[in-house]
């Protein structure tokens, strides 16, 4: 992502992982899709602690995103809140449950994918 020049799934992306992040989502990813698959641009993956926080979670992604007048085109397993999946086109949330992540294991399915740095890694990057 080029911090020169963001375009609206950039701008997306960092707003849902920053809902996830105040909300105190668990080991948040932002895995950078393009050029790797044309069905998204960003997979953004984290976990919860429990059922009631990772409707939590979901439920701070959509208000954040709701801000911009952006809906999912999608929201999957918001009611067993185990694996939360929304689909926003450009940008797909997966909200995991710990056991059903480790399981999954996107981040190692999707290996080839450039994680994009948090504002904190980028700083202790500088030092």
């Amino acid at each position: 992502m080029s911090e020169t020049h963001s375009t609206p799934s950039d701008e997306r992306a960092l707003r849902a992982r920053s809902a996830l992040v105040d909300a105190r989502a668990r080991e948040p990813v932002l895995l950078d899709m393009r050029g790797l698959t044309l069905i998204t641009d960003y997979f953004l993956i984290c976990h919860g602690t429990s059922n009631v926080h990772i409707r939590g979670l979901a439920d701070a992604v959509l208000e954040a995103l709701e801000e911009d007048n952006l809906r999912p085109y999608g929201l999957e397993g918001y009611d067993d809140a185990r694996w939360i999946l929304m689909d926003y086109g450009d940008l797909i949330v997966h909200i995991f449950a710990e056991q059903e992540r480790e399981f999954y294991a996107l981040e190692r399915l999707w290996s080839d994918a450039a994680r994009v740095p948090t504002a904190a890694s980028r700083e202790e990057e500088n030092v």
